[in-house]
């Protein structure tokens, strides 16, 4: 008899590294790893990282992987503009809306600005006669005669996909429904509005239905070489008994299957940085609650958290306040995508980004990065009159990083390459190698300061009142520094911090998201709204029901969409009976003012379906209580601006839980390294995580709060 052995695997890929996290569910056991990803072709590491699970595994054991699998391949289609050809299908008169977009202005005092460009060209932007009016109700029919010419068109234009989007389809998407059927019996991958975003609002919705036109069928190639590579009969497993289940993360934080992804390419455009965010809520919920400084610290509540999550080509911050953060109000590649997604701020700075100096002599940090080949010059794969220095450079060349203990010493580091590659910077700039190094770090540090102040301090959070959780493989380079500009005295980097993205997605639920424009009062009876809601209910069971959950496991939660009777745009909050209510407290909250006498309007209903995953437990570290201070392996030099100093550097085995360093100290990581910076306190949880206080610097409530 063959034996079935379950396996949960993540996978999360970055420009620079992709992570695999792999669970065992019956032991319990956790490991992780990473390999340099393949730029152009992302499956190759993906199947090179299975293959190394699968090896170590028993042979002739059969296999039964569940294979969570975060991408970035919608999201560079959309950036790189290397998604399919697509057309627009609009209602007579409307073809431009895409083009015309909002006419906001991104440089307001620039009189020659070039407009943003377009996913669909004016040539593939089509009219068809047809015309409902604001209530639903038919003014020109759809004549279904018109159609051969039409497909005709499409396929002398070479398009392969096609967007279509009626004026007032969400309210009727009759004539939507009847041109979509045609066009995907012609063979065209169709995305129709209602299907994706049935709501008013006619660029948001007709920008949001080109974009999933164009991206998914990139995406869909994508995951099904890759299912095809896990099929059965694949060389991968050694037992034709073996299979491989995939699904892929979604922007809103859940997860989906791949045949759902097939279809709706444009919710899994940030799916690695939202694995993140769920992965630093899971961690946060088990490590922080179980703290041993409650009676120091008791301010801090376990779910306030500001997540930074720093990689090698680029850094994602977002906010937790009981719950992540979520938004409706998305733009990608100067795109806008009206979908519930997480919020995440995006910059382009991570440990590969590229320093260079500007035509006016200033020092500049990416957004351009070095990326996995040739990556950083310290990695050895650039030839020497390429060498290009980037933020992981000046750490090594400032002695935060070992090249010994890289990547847990499976990967070497050249120092000398680093050096080369900063002195011929800092000759332009008239300063020592060990001077553009620390410029380089303080231009970093600079550009992730101000993204976390965007989505804290502008947003009216209080960062000081939250616990800065850092995670990504660079992270814990720079999260005392920003920590302590910023006023937060806590900070926690999980045991897994390099690979938690990956670990989020073994921990994330399935979620879908409906919504669905009704335009009713505000005291509209909490009985009608209830009705309202059922054609989403009925949508969303069913839904779920595919994804192999019964009725009872799935869980609904309602939302809806009010404003001000002639407001723009509306907040989110919980149906409940006194909707009104809740929405002048709301608006208060937000906005400091409220007015109970003017009408409310309830613009959208909202519904989110969840079917809970297991989550995965990670077993406590061995429960005997530290003696004190841990001892180092070694000291070395950091450079500093006063020049060097000796400090202590720690391995992850230096530690016991209860033992603390002070700093300034490094700590070695099998996947990531953790400074410490001056003032600070760092601590080993049982839980494995690493949580760091600043107990020595008090910060005043003005000084470091105001916008850079």
């Amino acid at each position: 008899m063959i034996h079935t052995r379950p396996i949960r695997i993540g996978i999360d890929i970055g420009g620079t590294f992709t992570d695999f996290v792999v669970l065992d569910p019956v032991s319990g056991s956790l490991e992780s790893f990473k390999l340099l990803s393949s730029p152009q072709n992302p499956a190759l590491t993906v199947l090179e990282g299975l293959g190394k699970v699968i090896s170590q595994q028993e042979t002739g054991t059969a296999l039964s992987l569940s294979i969570i699998h975060g991408s970035t391949v919608a999201t560079n289609a959309l950036l790189e503009r290397k998604g399919a050809r697509t057309a627009l299908l609009a209602t007579a008169g409307f073809k431009d809306v895409l083009q015309i977009g909002r006419q906001n202005r991104p440089s307001l005092y620039d009189l020659q600005a070039d407009p943003p460009p377009v996913l669909v060209p004016a040539e593939l932007r089509l009219e068809v006669p047809e015309r409902v009016d604001s209530t639903g109700q038919p003014l020109i029919a759809l004549d279904p005669a018109s159609f051969e010419p039409m497909v005709d068109q499409l396929k002398e234009l070479g398009v392969e996909s096609v967007a279509i989007c009626f004026l007032f389809s969400f309210l009727n998407p009759a004539h939507e429904r009847l041109c979509a059927q045609r066009l995907r019996q012609a063979g065209f991958f169709v995305t129709a509005s209602h299907e994706i975003l049935p709501e008013y609002r006619e660029y948001e919705r007709t920008s949001t239905t080109v974009v999933n036109a164009y991206v998914t069928p990139v995406l869909g190639m994508y995951l099904g070489q890759l299912q095809d590579s896990l099929g059965s009969g694949s060389d991968l497993f050694y037992s034709p008994q073996s299979t491989a289940h995939l699904r892929v993360m979604q922007s809103n934080g859940g997860i989906l299957s791949v045949e759902e992804a097939r279809l709706s390419g444009v919710r899994c455009v940030l799916s690695g940085p939202a694995g993140g965010v769920v992965g630093a809520q899971a961690v946060a919920r088990q490590s922080l609650s179980d703290s041993q400084d409650r009676s120091q610290l008791d301010t801090f509540h376990p779910l306030k958290l500001i997540t930074f999550d720093m990689g090698g080509t680029s850094t994602d911050v977002s906010l937790i306040d009981g719950s992540p953060q979520k938004t409706s109000e998305m733009v990608i590649g100067g795109c806008p995508i009206r979908l519930p997604v997480l919020d995440i701020h995006t910059i382009g700075a991570g440990g590969g980004s590229i320093a260079s100096v500007d035509a006016g002599g200033a020092l500049r940090v990416g957004p351009e990065s070095a990326g996995a080949d040739p990556g950083p010059a310290c990695y050895g794969r650039a030839d020497d009159n390429q060498l290009r220095p980037t933020v992981t450079d000046a750490n090594l060349l400032l002695g935060r990083l070992s090249p010994e203990h890289f990547l847990g010493g499976q990967m070497r580091l050249y120092p000398e390459r680093s050096l080369a590659a900063i002195a011929s910077l800092a000759g332009k700039i008239g300063a020592t190698p060990q001077e553009a190094a620390l410029g380089i770090v303080a231009v970093v540090n600079a550009h992730m300061e101000r993204a976390l102040r965007l989505i804290s301090v502008e947003r009216g959070f209080d960062p000081r009142q939250f616990t800065l959780l850092s995670f990504g493989g660079a992270g814990g380079l720079h999260a005392t520094e920003l920590a302590s500009r910023l006023g937060i005295r806590r900070v926690l980097i999980p045991r897994h911090a390099s690979t938690l993205s990956a670990f989020g997605m073994l921990t994330a639920d399935v979620v879908k998201d409906y919504s669905l424009t009704v335009m009713v009062p505000g005291d509209t009876s909490y009985t009608h709204l209830q009705e309202l809601y059922q054609p989403l209910v009925a949508l969303a069971r069913q839904e779920m029901g595919t994804e192999g959950f019964a009725q009872d496991e799935i869980e609904l939660n309602y939302q809806l969409d009010a404003r001000y009777l002639g407001q723009s745009y509306e907040l989110t909050l919980p149906l409940s009976e006194a909707c009104v209510e809740d929405f002048l407290a709301v608006h208060n909250k937000t906005y400091g003012f409220r007015r109970p006498d003017t009408p409310v309007e309830i613009v959208n209903l909202r519904l989110q379906a969840i079917g809970k995953v297991e989550k995965p437990v990670i077993a406590p570290l061995s429960s005997r209580s530290g003696a004190g201070l841990a001892v180092p392996e070694f000291h070395r030099e950091l450079w500093y601006q006063d020049g060097y100093k000796r400090i202590p550097f720690y391995t992850d085995t230096s530690f016991i839980p209860g033992e603390s360093v002070p700093g300034p100290a490094v700590v070695l990581c099998p996947d990531t390294t953790i400074y410490v910076g001056h003032g600070w306190l760092l601590m080993l949880e049982q839980s494995g995580d690493y949580k760091l206080v600043n107990g020595y610097t008090h910060f005043s409530s003005s000084s470091r709060l105001d916008p850079v």
